[in-house]
């Protein structure tokens, strides 16, 4: 464009000049012919002649000022063409003249200023908003008119994968239907729909809502409510296990009271039974409460530990002191394995409980192999406890699920010892208020082992110095 300003603006000029010098070559021509004089032959051989001469300086001139003019123009057009291909930090270098050039291109730099600045806050503000949409816990994703994925943030690209980016179809990167129908619904009817998606990812349920955009597009967020779900389902399952267990009892209770009340005179003997049987549920019911109760406490938020510096072996020895009795009333022989010296961060209350359940737990299961062992061991940061019955052992599929609340390895054996499916579940919660860990391992025919550990209440590379130093005190104190 600049190459084409600079040929018109000469080309105007020599079309003047030689205008002018055709014109006054033909005014002089005639009137020398004309001329009577000489002496005005002679002025007007002089005026031709000065008029050639002025063409000649007039050209160059006319040339300098052409190529000056165009390579203003030329400036301002890479400049344009700078600003068009989005490099708004150009600037046009400033003339200091006071003539139309210098005005426009004074103007076109604060007009630069002005859109760098507009489009620096833009990108900002862009910036901000992405960071605000991938803050949030939902997944957010932009949907063009026609069903091709804009944006997405995030939290959507962890929740369907690779597979969903910017250009993409979402029927390509999303299969769930109803997730395609409520977005469909809001594209196709412009209006808010809401939906429930279970297939976007697995194990994961979705709510879903997609809003109409003034663009002609939508935007749909996925709430993910699986931990609703799943309480939910547990609230529900707790209740009917929690049914089920006082509803056996009750009933026996119940027909045991009606048949007893029936009888004017009922034998002694069979009173007697009919009454132990109701003392025997009532007991349980009794023990089936305290459970809940023990649970419902150990679950709460509010569920605070006494934790304080004890010796492992210590803890060995007094579960084994406390629950040795009992054990030795059902046969069984209680033996201690063994454990450190070694100080846990433990809670003594809490602990005669994991204990307690956990023994009671293997006992159901150690009278073939009359003996419990109990003991621990010592590893990097913590002491591993560990209650063995010599029992029959547990398949493998349960050993995931033994923990659970009211999931029972054998029913009717424990219904029949009276336990209640929440001794585990109470354990394996207070061993992790502790900061521990807790799990069973068997082989059918070969018994069980139930693991858990504490933490140590100081780590061994500095518990170690200190034993040392108590080591090196103890000669030259009894010196």
């Amino acid at each position: 464009m600049p190459s084409k300003v600079f040929s018109k603006l000469l080309g105007l000029f020599l079309l003047l000049l030689v205008f002018q010098a055709v014109v006054m070559a033909l005014i002089f021509h005639h009137f020398v012919e004309h001329a009577a004089d000489g002496e005005l032959r002679v002025i007007g051989r002089e005026a031709l002649w000065s008029g050639l001469i002025a063409l000649c300086v007039a050209l160059p001139l006319a040339t300098f000022v052409a190529g000056r003019i165009s390579a203003r123009l030329n400036r301002v057009v890479t400049f344009a063409r700078r600003l068009a291909g989005g490099e708004l930090s150009a600037r046009l270098a400033a003339g200091g003249g006071s003539d139309e050039f210098s005005s426009m291109e004074t103007a076109l730099n604060r007009t630069a200023e002005r859109l760098d600045a507009d489009f620096a806050e833009l990108d900002s503000s862009r910036h901000e908003l992405a960071a605000i949409l991938d803050s949030m816990q939902e997944g957010v994703v932009a949907i063009t008119r026609d069903g091709q994925v804009r944006w997405t943030n995030a939290v959507m690209q962890r929740i369907a994968g690779a597979q969903i980016h910017a250009g993409r179809p979402l029927v390509h990167s999303v299969r769930d239907p109803e997730f395609l129908a409520c977005v469909r619904g809001a594209l196709e009817r412009n209006e808010l729909c809401f939906g429930r998606a279970s297939s976007i990812a697995p194990g994961r349920v979705f709510e879903v809502s997609a809003t109409p955009l003034a663009s002609g597009g939508a935007l749909a967020v996925l709430h993910d409510v699986t931990g609703i779900e799943n309480a939910q389902k547990s609230r529900r399952e707790f209740v009917a296990n929690v049914s089920h267990e006082l509803r056996t009892p009750l009933t026996s209770v119940q027909g045991y009271v009606e048949t007893l009340m029936e009888d004017p005179a009922p034998n002694r003997e069979t009173a007697r039974e009919f009454l132990g049987i109701i003392l025997k549920n009532a007991t349980r019911m009794n023990r089936l409460t305290e459970d809940l109760l023990a649970l419902a406490s150990v679950e709460s938020p509010d569920y605070k530990l006494r934790l304080q510096p004890m010796k492992a072996g210590a803890l060995v020895k007094d579960a084994i002191q406390t629950l040795g009795g009992v054990v030795r009333d059902s046969g069984v022989k209680l033996e201690n394995a063994g454990a450190p010296d070694d100080l846990v961060m433990a809670d003594a209350d809490a602990l005669n409980q994991v204990f307690g359940n956990l023994i009671e737990n293997s006992l159901k299961y150690a009278k073939n192999g009359k003996r419990i062992r109990v003991g621990a061991k010592t590893l990097d940061s913590e002491v591993q406890f560990t209650i063995q019955d010599f029992g029959p052992g547990i398949a493998s599929e349960h050993l995931e699920r033994i923990f659970e609340r009211f999931y029972r390895v054998d029913k009717a054996r424990s219904r029949e010892s009276g336990g209640t499916g929440l001794g585990l579940a109470i354990v394996k919660h207070i061993v992790q208020a502790h900061g521990g860990r807790v799990w069973g391992e068997s082989e059918l025919g070969n018994g069980a082992s139930f693991h858990f550990t504490l933490p140590l209440a100081a780590p061994r590379s500095e518990a170690a110095p200190a034993a040392n130093a108590a080591q090196s005190v103890a000669p030259q104190n009894a010196g």
